[in-house]
């Protein structure tokens, strides 16, 4: 019985923790949570940079799994770009460059 339960709570936890994994280009200003992924796959074509460099690109800049995001800013047109605070840096990114990194949504 106890093996049921314990099975019970972590599929709910597993739904719960799917539906606060976003992508960071649909996150909103005062968003916050951590980093889960970063793949670079999203139209390949319309980065500029093909998308292995992409990847490195964001991972350079400390785009990696386990580092803490919070969205400060969004631009006025389309959104575009976002300012987000990575760690203790800020960081203006393209939203479609946003698209490829995956976030884990702090619970409200």
């Amino acid at each position: 019985m106890h093996d049921m339960i314990a099975d019970s709570a972590k599929v709910l936890a597993a739904v719960d923790e799917a539906a606060r994994t976003v992508r960071l280009s649909a996150a909103r200003p005062g968003d916050r949570g951590v980093i889960v992924d970063v793949r670079a796959e999203s139209h390949p074509g319309d980065h500029g940079v093909n998308v292995d460099e992409l990847q490195r690109r964001l991972l350079e800049f400390g785009f990696v799994e386990g580092a803490r995001i919070e969205v400060l800013h969004e631009g006025a047109i389309w959104r575009d770009p976002i300012a987000v605070r990575l760690d203790d840096m800020r960081i203006g990114l393209r939203r479609r460059d946003a698209e490829d990194v995956w976030i884990l949504l702090d619970p409200q």
